[in-house]
């Protein structure tokens, strides 16, 4: 399962700005591992470097040093939602008459499809098939005599989730949708600004936090910052999924610290799914800090008993065959010595395909354990993601076609159990009607609805 991006921006005259980008996409670099891009303007036209692969990939010391101006904004992404093409590097850059803009993207525009039609109808020409061309086209023709009047009314016309950068000549834009569905934070460094996905990369580069964007939010970013609020007439709807998977755990989203927020989740499955075992073993890394706050709420030791090789799936060489099918073993080691005759719960963000699972419990048997014993942070996931998340579509979700006992046993566990979905909103800690949780119970928002119904008929 895969989010789809990671985006920072800076406005910090005097500062090396191309280097700041570098560090923080560094630091945002799980939110996405397929494209790296950076813009930077200097004041009168803005300059680009992006292409496919890591951020230490794509960029070197050349590349940072072309780079030079006193804004920029930076991009590091997967594919989007339901895409079966390889990302298009981001930021994406359009030009037209005297407007000049960069724009990074994250998240999923549902009509997305009906604006391209619209503006190709109107004679432009597209060069990719990311949302991020439509919404810079869709700015740059919108009317208006400043950026503030063009994205006010540019973004009344975008469905679905987005938390943006933009870069102009003159200034750093932030933008967020109304209903807040990813992550967007707001920090200054050194009389400057910075606006980033997560705040561990406000951190990485020693920028003070200062607070979350606020859905709906058009925040334009110079020497003085000015600020557009959409009026929201319809529900909050963050994404879950940013507290159980996707986030770092230093980051603090929506005022939780994600570390915090996924010890309790751990500490709440104890409570549901208790069990007699030896130790507790986290599937790394997302999971480490749920198997903690279970290993400590249950009084049972935490051990590491899964190792993983961090660099699987960041190479462009393809494995033969028979690696292939011993993809788990490449990702994950087991401590035998640690496990073996033991009783284990082995604790994990989520199933989402169960095509993981059975392996990872098959090598700790192998590995001499006596019982595997699955807990999921996550309550079973039934429903598809239109809004950004590469996650699965309906029939492939093994929740939606098996019951839980019918999962344990696919998946080869002595026992299973999942987060109910009340005691995963008591761990993150957020109320229930500020979050997105439509991939556990299909209570979509309403634009939403409309493009589920439009992926259902394309699949």
């Amino acid at each position: 399962m895969h989010e789809s991006c990671g985006i920072f921006g800076v406005f910090a005259p005097g500062l090396d700005i191309a280097r700041l980008v570098f560090f923080a996409l560094f630091a945002l670099q799980h939110r996405g591992q397929e494209c790296a891009g950076i813009a930077v303007t200097d004041g009168d036209d803005l300059e680009v470097r992006a292409n496919p692969g890591l951020v230490s990939q794509v960029f070197d010391e050349d590349d940072l040093a072309a780079l030079r101006g006193f804004a920029g904004i930076g991009h590091t992404c997967y594919s989007t939602n339901g895409s079966r093409q390889p990302a298009t590097p981001q930021p994406i850059v359009e030009r037209s008459g005297p407007w000049r803009l960069a724009v990074s993207h994250n998240g999923n525009i549902t009509n997305s499809a009906a604006l391209r039609h619209e503006l190709e109808e109107r004679g432009l020409t597209f060069h990719s098939d990311s949302d991020a061309e439509v919404i810079a086209k869709l700015i740059i023709v919108s009317r208006g005599a400043t950026w503030q009047e063009k994205l006010s009314h540019a973004v009344k016309r975008l469905q679905g989730a987005y938390s943006m950068v933009l870069l102009t000549p003159e200034m750093l834009i932030a933008a967020r949708d109304p209903m807040g569905v990813r992550p967007l934070c707001l920090g200054s460094l050194n009389g400057g600004w910075v606006v980033a996905s997560e705040s561990c990369a406000l951190d990485h580069i020693g920028a003070d936090y200062h607070r979350d964007i606020l859905p709906g939010e058009l925040l334009f970013l110079e020497s003085n910052q000015s600020s557009l609020v959409q009026p929201r007439n319809g529900r909050r709807a963050f994404c879950v999924f940013e507290h159980i998977y996707f986030a770092r755990p230093d980051s603090t989203i929506e005022g939780r610290l994600v570390y915090q927020a996924r010890l309790a989740m751990g500490a709440r499955l104890a409570q549901e799914h208790p069990v007699d075992a030896d130790i507790i073993v986290g599937v790394p890394d997302s999971a480490t800090a749920a198997a903690i706050g279970y290993a400590h709420a249950a009084g049972i030791p935490y051990r590491e008993g899964l190792l993983k090789n961090r660099y699987v799936g960041r190479t462009f060489i393809s494995p033969d065959q028979r690696l292939r099918d011993l993809r788990v073993q490449l990702k994950f080691n087991p401590l035998a010595s640690l496990i073996k005759g033991k009783r284990l719960v082995v604790v994990d963000d989520s199933i989402v395909r169960g095509t993981t699972t059975p392996h990872v419990v098959s090598l700790l048997r192998q590995a001499g354990a006596r019982e595997v014993h699955l807990r999921i942070c996550a309550p079973p996931l039934r429903h598809p993601c239109p809004l950004g998340v590469d996650m699965a579509s309906a029939w492939e979700l093994i929740a939606s076609r098996m019951s839980v006992p019918e999962i344990r046993d696919y998946v080869g566990a002595d026992s299973l159990g999942y987060s109910s979905l009340d005691g995963l909103i008591e761990s993150v800690g957020l109320p229930r009607d500020l979050l997105c949780l439509a991939c556990f119970d299909g209570d979509y928002p309403l634009p939403v609805q409309i493009a589920l119904s439009g992926l259902a008929a394309e699949n």
